[in-house]
């Protein structure tokens, strides 16, 4: 019988805090890594993000901007951002928190 599990386990993962106003929780398992991010009102992203997501907006309200081209995602909201330059990015919450729940590559 496989003893695998497929279940992933935030509440044992550790919150990693990379900038002031962000902070995030991830598991890796094989080439793929999921995420639950949170960034607050005071979380200003220093360089375009280059990295792709896909995802959701668990909690609050994000605002994109797409070097110039500002979408927001409220919460509920999917997005799938490709990788590269065409899909250089810089996050914001609109909302007190933003919470995030991504899938990326490892």
């Amino acid at each position: 019988m496989n003893t695998r599990s497929f279940r992933l386990d935030f509440d044992n993962a550790r919150w990693e805090h990379p900038l002031p106003g962000c902070r995030f929780k991830s598991i890796v398992k094989g080439n793929r890594q999921v995420r639950l991010l949170e960034f607050t009102n005071d979380f200003i992203e220093p360089d375009w993000c280059r990295k792709g997501h896909a995802g959701i907006v668990l909690e609050g309200d994000l605002e994109i901007d797409f070097q110039g081209r500002i979408e927001q995602f409220p919460q509920g909201s999917a997005l799938l951002i490709p990788a590269g330059d065409v899909g250089a990015h810089k996050a914001r919450a609109l909302s007190e928190r933003a919470l995030l729940f991504l899938v990326e590559d490892a």
